[in-house]
């Protein structure tokens, strides 16, 4: 084991061959599925939308649906989140954030509702 390897390792961390202290780094292959992945399903609404092929309930199905499962893809190929204990750390920091980011928005539209009911 190299010096730089020793000092950047802190008081009662251990160091063991294939332990990652990060997100695994993906392969130029993973990174290629994912590009495609998210260029499609960013494609795959726009058509559905300048066509109009479908009904404007289903449309807005399909979009939410395709938001949904981009955000997957971003998370799985990007993000390298999987099913490891590390990466549900990470799983949880994010629900947290994304719950405060919904009581911000909710709570500001419900104001905002509110102020208009009041004041018109």
């Amino acid at each position: 084991m190299n010096q730089t390897s020793i000092d950047s390792v802190g008081a009662g961390d251990s160091i063991r061959a294939g332990d990652s202290a990060g997100a695994g780094k993906g392969t130029f292959r993973s990174y290629a599925t994912g590009f495609i992945l998210s260029v499609a399903l960013t494609a795959i609404p726009f058509v559905l939308v300048v066509q109009g092929m479908l009904s404007y309930r289903v449309t807005r199905i399909a979009i939410f649906s395709a938001a949904i499962v981009q955000i997957l893809v971003h998370l799985y190929y990007f993000l390298h989140i999987n099913a490891s204990s590390r990466a549900r750390w990470y799983v949880l920091a994010m629900l947290f954030a994304l719950l405060i980011m919904l009581l911000i928005v909710g709570g500001t539209i419900w104001i905002m509702y509110h102020l208009n009911y009041r004041l018109m």
